[in-house]
C-alpha cells in the first residue's frame, strides 16, 4: 500500500454509530402496526417499500420517513388513523435528532494519518443530515474533502476520483459495507479495507468471497492503520 496517497472513510457505522438507531426506530414502527400485521411482516413490508423507493428517494432518514408513511397506507388499506402517520413522522424526527456517537479512537487515528495522506470523508445519504452529523462529530477539521454521495456505485467513485485528481491505484476506501465501500472501488482498481460492524442494513449485505491483493479485511479501524504503517 505504499502507493496510497488518498484515504477515504465512510461515515455511518465506520466513524460513528448509525444503523442501531435505524433498527430501534424500525422496531418501534412495527409495533405501531401490530394490530394489522405481525411485527416481522411489517418489517418485510417496510423494507420492500424502501427498496421500491430507493431510486426516487435515495438514502437517509427522510427517505425512511416517507417509506414508513407509505407502508402505513398499504398495510392498513388506507384506513389508518392520522395519528399513526404522525407517530411515524415523530420517529423520523427522533432519528434526525439522535446524538452523534463517534467510535473510540477514531479522532486519534485521523490525527495520526493527517499530513501523510489526504483524508476524505466519503459517505452517502441525505445531505443535510450527513452535514449535521459531521458537524456534531467534531471530525470535520481532519478532512481535506467531504463528499456526500447520492450513491456509491462505480460511476460515483469515478466522479470522486476525478474531483480529487487521484488515480484509483493511489486511493484507499475504508468502510463497513462490502457492497458500497469495497466492491466498486476494487473494480476501479483502487484499494479497499472492510471494517465490519455488528449491525448491517439488509440492503448492504452480500455473500461474496473477495480474493484481491488490494483488499484488506480488518478487525477494527485501528488494525487498518497498523497495516498501513507496516507497508511503509
Amino acid at each position: 500500500m505504499k502507493d496510497i496517497k488518498v484515504i477515504a472513510f465512510d461515515a455511518d457505522d465506520t466513524l460513528w454509530v448509525n444503523e442501531p438507531y435505524f433498527r430501534e426506530m424500525e422496531n418501534r414502527f412495527c409495533s405501531l402496526l401490530e394490530d394489522f400485521l405481525p411485527h416481522h411482516t411489517v418489517a418485510k413490508e417496510l423494507f420492500r417499500t424502501e427498496m421500491d423507493n430507493l431510486e426516487l428517494y435515495g438514502y437517509g432518514v427522510k427517505s425512511f420517513m416517507l417509506s414508513m408513511i407509505e407502508t402505513i397506507g398499504r398495510v392498513t388499506d388506507d384506513k389508518a388513523d392520522m395519528n399513526l402517520v404522525n407517530k411515524a413522522v415523530g420517529l423520523g424526527r427522533e432519528l434526525l435528532n439522535k446524538p452523534v456517537e463517534v467510535f473510540d479512537g477514531v479522532e486519534e487515528i485521523l490525527q495520526s494519518l493527517n499530513g501523510d495522506y489526504r483524508l476524505v470523508m466519503a459517505t452517502k445519504g441525505d445531505l443535510l443530515d450527513q452535514e449535521r452529523k459531521l458537524i456534531k462529530s467534531g471530525l470535520e477539521k481532519h478532512f481535506h474533502h467531504i463528499e456526500i454521495m447520492s450513491d456509491k456505485k462505480i460511476s460515483d467513485y469515478r466522479k470522486l476520483l476525478k474531483h480529487l485528481d487521484c488515480l484509483p491505484e493511489h486511493f484507499l476506501m475504508i468502510g463497513n459495507s462490502i457492497k458500497s465501500d469495497v466492491l466498486p472501488v476494487l473494480e476501479l482498481g483502487g484499494y479497499a479495507a472492510h471494517v465490519p460492524y455488528h449491525t448491517t442494513w439488509e440492503y448492504e449485505k452480500v455473500d461474496v468471497r473477495i480474493d484481491d491483493p488490494k483488499f484488506f479485511e480488518a478487525e477494527d479501524i485501528s488494525s487498518v492503520i497498523d497495516f498501513l504503517r507496516s507497508q511503509e
